[in-house]
């Protein structure tokens, strides 16, 4: 009987590779059941062995087994099957140069293998960059692996604009030191103490310093390119599309909310975040009160011919922000012919990068590399 318990369980917790998550907690278990799934699947498997010696309830405990063992299977059967049309993918929307990576053109998007890959570790250095004001404000730098100037990343951090820091997600920093980048992780003004545009000022003084100090740092002040997570992605858009920095080549949007004005009139179910009060906080009252400062604060409205090459990525289950922003802000952008890719992952949920060797993992580390790649050449 306990058997069957837990494969049912296990059944109804394996739904999550499929349907959204219902509730804030199930959220963060739908990130381990997508990017973790073997670690799943061998709890299934050894729960189907035992059932060798076991007969009561054995069919019915096999059967929720065997589904539980196809669902939690199902990101990786479908990362091979994007991965199949990737490359391809990328090759038309930024040029033949996004085919390989340092003359590299044989490394596939996604590899079974690489779900047991530990992932690299960069000794960063921690640095003030702006010290003449009330509220300090530091950055962690990641040096290339590789000598000589180079291009500089420079990553937004989430958390719905109050909460998180440089610290977070820190394993695709270290890999993009080495595969050759200056990656520079911030951090800004948070809310609700401070409102919008200030985080998007503070990135102007991030790119100050860091070109002040490009000697030292070995940064090469032509290749700059923003990357953003959630809240942290419409920073990085919003400051990209406004008041672009000489040097910038191109911005990363991970699941970020693009249209503050739409997202403000859908929001997220309450039992996952309260995200009108976070919008509020963020920007200083409702929508009704203050609409121009939500046009102002959407970066789908600055987008146009000048804009620069954005790449996208979204999971299609993402319960936190919608992915209806990243196809929005996909259209606007082809509506311009801006150089541009959406890469969409049907299993995955908000923060699916958590783990760069998972199934989401590693598409998106594969398609962010080759774009910086490109961008930057």
């Amino acid at each position: 009987m306990i058997r069957l318990i837990l494969l049912v369980l296990l059944f109804l917790i394996s739904l999550l590779t499929v349907f959204k998550a219902p509730a804030y907690y199930l959220w963060l278990l739908a990130i381990a059941v997508t990017e973790f799934p073997l670690i799943f699947m061998g709890i299934v498997v050894i729960l189907l062995v035992t059932g060798i010696w076991l007969h009561k309830y054995q069919m019915a405990s096999n059967i929720f087994g065997v589904l539980a063992l196809v669902l939690f299977l199902s990101p990786i059967i479908r990362s091979y099957i994007i991965a199949s049309t990737l490359k391809q993918n990328i090759v038309a929307a930024f040029g033949a140069g996004s085919a390989s990576v340092n003359g590299d053109s044989t490394q596939k998007p996604f590899s079974f293998l690489r779900l047991f890959k530990r992932n690299p570790v960069v000794e960063y250095k921690t640095f003030a960059y702006n010290t003449d004001k009330n509220t300090p404000l530091s950055l962690d730098f990641y040096p290339a692996v590789i000598d000589g100037k180079r291009p500089c990343i420079i990553v937004v951090h989430g958390g719905s604009w109050s909460s998180g820091n440089s610290k977070q997600l820190p394993e695709l920093n270290s890999y993009l030191a080495t595969a050759g980048y200056n990656v520079a992780a911030i951090n800004y003004r948070m809310a609700p103490k401070y409102k919008t545009p200030v985080p998007v000022e503070d990135i102007h003084e991030v790119f100050a310093h860091l070109k002040k100090h490009a000697d030292e740092l070995q940064i090469d002040t032509n290749n700059f390119v923003l990357l953003g997570r959630s809240a942290g992605a419409q920073i990085a858009l919003l400051c990209a599309y406004t008041h672009p920095e000489p040097g910038l080549k191109g911005v990363v949007d991970f699941y970020g909310p693009a249209d503050m004005v739409w997202g403000y009139s859908v929001p997220s179910s309450p039992l996952i975040m309260d995200s009108r009060l976070v919008m509020r906080n963020y920007i200083g009252g409702a929508y009704d009160d203050m609409p121009q400062k939500y046009v102002d604060s959407s970066p789908i409205e600055f987008v146009n011919k000048q804009t620069v090459p954005t790449l996208i990525i979204h999971g299609d289950n993402d319960v936190l922000v919608s992915p209806i922003h990243s196809r929005k802000l996909n259209e606007k952008l082809q509506q311009n012919n801006i150089k541009h890719y959406l890469l969409k992952l049907p299993w995955a949920t908000h923060g699916f990068d958590y783990n760069i060797n998972g199934p989401g993992g590693q598409l998106s580390t594969y398609v962010v590399e080759r774009f910086i790649n490109t961008v930057t050449e």
